[in-house]
């Protein structure tokens, strides 16, 4: 009877499985290296290009902020002007105002009365000062109610004092310039509808 020794040929066929089975294992790491390396890669390049677009989004948002600073700066250079362009149109009026405002006062004051302050303030003129009678300032009263340019005279005090052994009367009152009053009546109230004109046929 032939006996076959069949051990040898069996290791040399684990040994070549173990070493298929080593190749294999190695391709698969070189493999599975290979894929992390261009995964990560990938990634990164995802990375520095989201980078590069805040770096720019972060350059002109500076440059918007800058740009609304400068709107800002230039707004309140034209609303610092515009006022000042007010105020300077507002004492060019005033100044024909006041003009007229002491001719007025000039010839409507009687004799026996001397004005000491006449204050402004918009179209309501104060005035303080002494007279040598209480019917002087009844008759400068009456005056104003008459002149074309002032109205409403209001008393607001009347007293007696005494200067140099002599009695006066010494009052304060109030009185309205009819030329500003008209113009404030003539802006159009808040809601109302300008004038209609005849249509014609």
């Amino acid at each position: 009877m032939i006996r076959i020794n069949l051990l040898p040929h069996r290791e040399e066929k684990r040994k070549a499985q173990r070493q298929q089975f080593f190749a294999l294992s190695g391709l698969i790491a070189v493999l599975a290296i290979l894929i992390v390396v261009m995964v990560h890669g990938v990634i990164a390049g995802y990375i520095g290009q989201q980078e590069r677009k805040n770096d720019f989004l972060k350059k002109e948002i500076a440059a918007l902020d800058k740009e609304i600073d400068e709107i800002k700066r230039l707004k309140e250079q034209t609303n610092a002007l515009l006022s000042r362009k007010g105020v300077i149109e507002s004492l060019q009026g005033s100044r024909a105002e006041t003009v007229q405002l002491y001719n007025e006062l000039a010839r409507q004051v009687p004799s026996g009365i001397y004005l000491k302050s006449v204050k402004q303030a918009g179209n309501k003129i104060g005035v303080i000062g002494v007279a040598q009678s209480n019917a002087r300032v009844s008759t400068l009263m009456r005056n104003l109610e008459a002149s074309p340019l002032l109205e409403r005279p209001d008393l607001v005090e009347i007293k007696a004092v005494t200067v140099g052994n002599r009695r006066y009367a010494e009052f304060n009152l109030n009185v309205i310039i009819t030329r500003a009053a008209a113009e404030t009546d003539k802006k159009p109230a808040p809601g109302a509808r300008p004038p209609q004109q005849d249509k014609k046929a």
